[in-house]
């Protein structure tokens, strides 16, 4: 298995791409069971999890054929399998967003329940109360949601819960709810963009959603869903994460190839904490401006604070002079990350779903255990700053939502390498 060396110290300076969307790009993929004709991706992003849900698909009797240039085209060819079993689903939460497409499509599914990162219980109730009220008939059985509907029918349905609306949750209802008969209409729905970049497909695919971006989505239900050639955004997460790489350094770092409006509330808090922010029309670009000071932050849907973007924050924050606090109004429970950091030596209590953190001069190479997806990249931005070496662990984590980070941030600058 691999780890990842970063050895600390080194100012990042220089010019960094962003990836195509990992969140986007999974409910798209899905989306592709609804198609009666082949539906081509032009960039999707090399990961994990983009991996495994292709794994997935062909397993549901999708083709799925490799273009060059990297992109994928999927045609279904088998519509008689309708089981998304234990050992693929188990590997990410995305793979659920198979749920509503085989209801639609199929009729029938029988999908494992999710796995992914493991901070605390992400329920999937709103994914079956919304497909509940579209007409479908859902048990749970054996480890196993099996769900069959002769007909689905459009309705008004509200998804909302004591953590504000569900991203998957909203992905899947629509996709059963565009070839549902009449309209439905979805309230409380998520208005992330990566939501936004699945309704543009499939209105492109021949549905007809309306209110993309609003917490109300309008569908009209159509009889079938054609063929598109899509190109999915860039990953706001991935490109967040590399900013904050110039910040923690103390460097001069540009991320091209990103929406900066997609991370509005992230670059807030950069300029909060005492850096200069510049932006184009598809790039970002932050740099020093004096010392960086603590700030305080809570999670929240789009367009609020991110919660991919936390345990990221939590290690910057956590070498800032001062006392900052952050909140997680998203998955309270997400902070596995603080007792690595601890192990670095960052001065930070938890109370509830806050941590309060007291910034340290400086933090200290250690071998850590990387615990879910984004804590893994807390690590590698800890690492970029301790002194000595920072061996982390359990790097299949890292590889499920970031491509070639160490690379990347080698181009920039870092002393970091992946090793066996």
């Amino acid at each position: 298995m691999d780890k990842i060396l970063v050895r600390g110290g080194t100012r990042l300076s220089g010019t960094v791409r962003a990836n195509a969307s990992k969140n986007a790009a999974l409910p798209i993929l899905a989306a592709t069971l609804l198609a009666d004709e082949p539906v081509e991706l032009t960039n999707p992003p090399l990961l994990r999890d983009t991996t495994n849900m292709l794994r997935l698909l062909e397993a549901l009797g999708v083709e799925v054929e490799h273009q060059e240039g990297g992109g994928v085209r999927c045609r279904s060819v088998n519509e008689d399998l309708v089981t998304a079993p234990y050992e693929l689903v188990s590997a990410m939460r995305g793979s659920v967003c198979v749920l509503g497409p085989l209801l639609a499509r199929r009729q029938r599914a029988k999908v494992s329940l999710p796995g992914g990162c493991v901070f605390g219980v992400r329920p999937i109730d709103l994914h079956l109360k919304g497909l509940r009220a579209l007409g479908a008939e859902i048990e749970i059985e054996h480890g196993y949601v099996v769900a069959e509907a002769e007909r689905l029918v459009g309705t008004e349905i509200y998804l909302g819960s004591a953590f504000g609306s569900t991203v998957l949750g909203t992905a899947n209802v629509l996709m059963a709810a565009v070839l549902a008969e009449g309209r439905t209409i979805i309230e409380n729905a998520a208005c992330e963009p990566e939501v936004q970049d699945l309704v543009t497909i499939l209105n492109k695919m021949g549905a007809d959603i309306r209110g993309m971006g609003t917490h109300r989505l309008e569908v009209h239900g159509v009889e079938r869903l054609g063929g598109t050639t899509h190109s999915v955004i860039p990953d706001r997460i991935d490109a967040a994460t590399m900013l904050v790489a110039g910040v923690i350094t103390g460097g001069d770092v540009c991320v091209e190839g990103m929406v900066p409006s997609h991370v509005t509330a992230v670059l807030e808090k950069i300029r909060e904490v005492g850096c200069h922010v510049e932006c184009g029309e598809d790039w970002v670009r932050v740099r020093p401006n004096g010392g960086l000071k603590p700030t305080d932050l809570t999670t929240l849907p789009f367009p609020g604070f991110p919660t991919d973007l936390q345990a990221q924050f939590v290690s910057l924050l956590s070498v800032v002079d001062g006392m900052s606090l952050v909140t997680e109004k998203v998955y309270p429970d997400r902070f596995i990350h603080v007792a690595e950091l601890h192990r670095m030596g960052a001065d930070i209590r938890k109370e509830g779903p806050t941590v309060i953190i007291r910034g340290v001069d400086k933090l200290s190479g250690a071998p850590v255990m990387a615990s879910d997806l984004r804590a893994s990249a807390a690590l590698v931005l800890a690492g970029l700053v301790a002194k000595g070496e920072t061996e982390i662990h359990r790097v299949y984590h890292l590889d499920r939502g970031y491509e070639r980070i160490e690379e990347r941030l080698a181009k920039l600058g870092a002393d970091i390498e992946r090793v066996k």
